[in-house]
């Protein structure tokens, strides 16, 4: 495929997206083979629910549905709106991978409360909130008012939900409401157009998808593919669901008459040239709407939006870019992936290789010498905090030009630790400890010595928690080397990186004598600073 058909983006009325197709050629006999291989593949990963889960989630959203009629009625008795006779509604959406048709067994499901006008966002994480915890199957409820989208995250009979709130310029919100009318967003406030946001984009995807079940069994694979490989966290600076699902869609439009199968080969073929920060697109940036107010992402009048290195810009208004949190490092990891994946992709359709073999999972450790490890207490409100600001780490690690690569694990590990001496009659005191583990690549030609401790004091002191909780969280930023990890990960995590690749072939590095020299230097030439978090911090 040429470099200029992936560029191309002439317009044509009769085709989705923002190009005319590169091939609409309909599937051959291998391809519908290849896919049905992909399929029984998927299913060893149990990726697939049942009938029976199926319809238990479909009677959990049920449920929630039902409370949120009985409490926004309520709510409108309450504040002497309209009669008994038309009190007003609200309505239960969905969106994310649920709604895609791609959510695997035991995800999370993505809901939406839409409410209307008088129903302010206060009620709905206090009064709300309260509701949810007098239901006989919940089993815990958190509001998380002051996120950039606020959201109840629940559990309702074994089903995790996140729930967020938006309230429309309406009296009532009947059964048949939709949400694609730009105009429901005038006047509107911030928080409540990106909550509405989700919906709006997931929706338009599925439009602009031309084969929707190629589309659904493709983006399973590849969201299995970036989760074995370590790529999939849009908070750590990866990329998350809804990025994945718009440059699979983005591949649909270019192919769309393939079946599942060469949709993932093609998708790494793509996405393997695609000129970054080129940005991707599902359909034109429109501006006819600018009058509403809310920005759109426009590298040419907004500064910050030039800077982005990973661009994909979702399709409804206002088009924002989802992967704003990409650094230099996880672009480098994610496009060195897609080679990778392509390479294994063509053996596969050659019949040289399974599908098996594109979901090996990746064997982080054995592919760096150097560490840093974060290591917090493990407290579900300072874990979430915590890892909202590893990316900012990362970026400060990039800024030494003794660094050549940062690269974040998303998996993050567990460990008890002692914290006080066993007296007579009673137990040590433990505590559990949540880690994150970033690999390091040096060049050891700019210097031996590295000095990160600037950087990793101020990370310290920019997730400071005092402010939200009693007790701040305990941080430590420790350099740990490989031959150390023994002290920090479970054994069976060792093992599974025992089979190690060349650091080179792991990063796409041509081996050269002085690399293979530079490898094998000595650990103890690296000075890295090692710092503990003070209360005082």
């Amino acid at each position: 495929m040429s470099q200029n058909n992936i560029n191309s983006v002439e317009p044509d009325a009769q085709y989705s997206g923002v190009s005319a197709p590169i091939s609409e050629a309909e599937p051959k006999d291998i391809d519908l083979v290849l896919t049905k291989k992909l399929e029984e593949c998927l299913s060893v990963f149990n990726l697939f629910e049942s009938e029976e889960e199926m319809i238990h989630r479909v009677n959990v959203l049920s449920q929630l549905n039902d409370l949120a009629q009985k409490w926004i009625r309520t709510q409108s008795e309450a504040k002497k709106i309209g009669d008994p006779a038309s009190l007003s509604s609200g309505k239960i959406f969905t969106f994310g991978s649920f709604r895609l048709g791609v959510h695997t067994k035991g995800a999370d499901i993505d809901t939406l409360l839409v409410a209307p006008r008088h129903i302010a966002r206060e009620d709905f994480f206090r009064s709300f909130a309260q509701e949810l915890t007098q239901m006989p199957t919940v089993e815990y409820v958190r509001a998380i008012e002051d996120a950039f989208v606020p959201v109840i995250k629940t559990k309702i009979d074994g089903i995790e939900l996140d729930i967020l709130f938006a309230r429309l310029a309406l009296k009532n919100i009947p059964v048949n409401q939709e949400l694609k009318d730009d105009e429901l967003l005038r006047n509107l406030e911030q928080k409540c157009v990106r909550s509405l946001n989700g919906c709006r984009v997931t929706d338009d995807i599925l439009s602009l998808v031309p084969n929707k079940e190629s589309f659904r069994l493709g983006l399973r694979a590849i969201k299995l593919w970036a989760k074995r490989r370590g790529v999939y966290s849009n908070v750590l600076g990866y990329l998350g669901g809804v990025s994945w699902a718009m440059l699979v869609a983005r591949t649909c439009q270019l192919y769309p008459r393939a079946a599942a199968a060469t949709i993932v080969h093609k998708f790494f073929l793509v996405f393997s040239q695609w000129p970054w920060p080129k940005p991707v697109l599902l359909r034109k940036i429109d501006d006819k709407l600018s009058d509403l107010g809310f920005p759109v992402w426009d590298p040419k009048r907004t500064v910050q939006d030039r800077f982005h290195l990973m661009p994909i810009i979702t399709p409804s208004y206002p088009q924002q870019n989802s992967t704003f949190n990409v650094t230099a490092s996880s672009r480098k990891i994610m496009i060195n992936e897609f080679e990778n994946a392509l390479a294994i992709c063509n053996d596969i359709m050659q019949g040289k290789r399974e599908w098996s073999d594109l979901f090996e999972p990746v064997a982080f450790f054995s592919k760096y010498k150097h560490f840093i490890a974060l290591i917090i207490a493990s407290q579900p409100e300072w874990t979430g905090l915590v890892e909202s600001k590893v990316r900012f780490l990362v970026s400060h690690l990039e800024s030494h030009q003794e660094i050549e690569l940062a690269h974040v694990n998303p998996n993050t590990y567990t460990r008890t630790v002692p914290v006080s001496e066993p007296t007579e009659g009673s137990e040590a005191e433990t505590e559990s400890e949540t880690m994150w583990f970033i690999g390091l690549v040096f060049d050891k030609s700019k210097s031996v010595h590295v000095n990160l401790t600037e950087g990793i004091r101020y990370f310290i002191m920019r997730n400071s928690a005092a402010a939200r909780f009693p007790d701040e969280p305990k941080i430590e930023v420790k350099h740990v080397k490989r031959k150390e990890l023994v002290n920090y990960l479970p054994n069976e995590v060792i093992r599974r990186n025992r089979s190690r690749p060349s650091l080179n072939q792991s990063l796409g590095i041509a081996d050269t004598p002085n690399k293979r020299k530079l490898e094998s230097d000595n650990d103890e030439s690296l000075a890295v600073t090692r710092i503990r978090a003070e209360p005082a911090c």
